[in-house]
């Protein structure tokens, strides 16, 4: 009897992984559970479901209340990587990043029986928040960091940052100023990181940068502040920010790519499209929300399995706004 009763239970967990479209299942095992499935038209029922799992196949979703390309990107995938896990997402914008703030919005949402949180991190205080939580549901943090973990999903800034000042290095600038994030940012903190690093295994000179706060305004307005001269090269902490220096530059009589070479950060839809076209670093969001489910599904669902890893990878798109020194 014992024995039927391990056989039943191991059948239902295989059935729950392929119902909840977990990652850990064998090819042939989900393909016989959904060939099953199919021959006895299966339905779960969600109202079901939620008495006996204690699960309501929703997840709370905090993204920062700014505008940014970023957030807003990631936001947006995760969003559609929950739809095709079949899950709802509850999205709550917290318009202070205040950490304080922060954890009354994830205590809204553990009244509304979310089964996790997915935190988009933008102010390195609410991190350490993130990492102090102690709560019966995970909580999945998109967070550039250092210090790796279990629950941080990343994209790797620090080396998109050490890929686009290689690539002013190998065009023969010597001079690489930085137009760096808001100073309290993850992902800004990380980019400076790798621009310092990356000039220091060049042997080149550092020259404190100025910090901007995302927006087109800023980076214009924070131009003349870096003393670009000609034959300079400026890595900028994101393309919004470069379009502001490209103008500021321009007013000044600096010439680009003739002049100065600019690199951005997160290849917004315009950048290809400007005078001229931007080279900038490209992430890849659409993978970073998958990734993102991916991690809430196994935390929910079998959470000793959480491993931590690997930031994913950018590319550095090259046009026509760097040449050679």
């Amino acid at each position: 009897m014992q024995q039927l009763v391990a056989i039943a239970r191991a059948i239902r967990a295989e059935l729950s992984r392929v119902l909840n479209d977990l990652p850990n299942v064998r090819p042939a095992t989900r393909a016989r559970v959904e060939q099953a499935i199919a021959q006895l038209r299966y339905s779960p029922s969600p109202a079901a479901r939620a008495l006996v799992t204690r699960r309501t196949r929703t997840i709370g979703l905090v993204s920062p209340g700014v505008s940014d390309f970023g957030p807003t990107s990631i936001a947006m995938h995760v969003n559609f990587a929950a739809r095709a896990a079949r899950y709802n997402v509850e999205t709550v914008s917290s318009l202070d990043e205040d950490p304080g703030a922060v954890r009354l919005v994830v205590e809204s949402l553990l009244r509304q029986r979310v089964d996790a949180i997915v935190l988009i991190v933008v102010d390195v205080a609410v991190l350490e928040v993130v990492r102090g939580l102690d709560l019966s549901i995970p909580v999945v943090a998109v967070a550039a960091s250092p210090r790796p973990s279990p629950l941080i999903v990343s994209i790797d800034q620090y080396r998109g940052a050490r890929s686009a000042v290689r690539h002013l290095a190998e065009l023969g600038h010597t001079r690489i100023l930085h137009l760096g994030g808001p100073p309290s940012s993850p992902d800004a903190i990380e980019r400076e990181r790798g621009w310092r690093d990356e000039l220091v295994a060049h042997r080149l000179d550092i020259v404190e940068p100025p910090h901007g706060d995302w927006s087109a305004e800023s980076g214009y307005r924070l131009g003349p502040e870096l003393g670009v001269e000609a034959g300079d090269a400026v890595f900028v902490s994101n393309d919004h920010m470069a379009i502001g220096l490209l103008s500021s530059l321009r007013e000044r009589g600096l010439r680009v790519p003739e002049d100065v070479s600019v690199v951005g950060f997160d290849d917004v839809p315009e950048a290809g499209y400007l005078f001229p076209p931007l080279t900038t670093v490209r992430q890849d969001f659409a993978t970073l929300g998958e990734l993102v489910m991916q991690k809430v599904l196994v935390a929910v669902e079998d959470p000793d399995t959480v491993t931590e890893d690997t930031p994913l990878p950018t590319k550095l798109i090259v046009r026509r706004s760097t040449r050679e020194a």
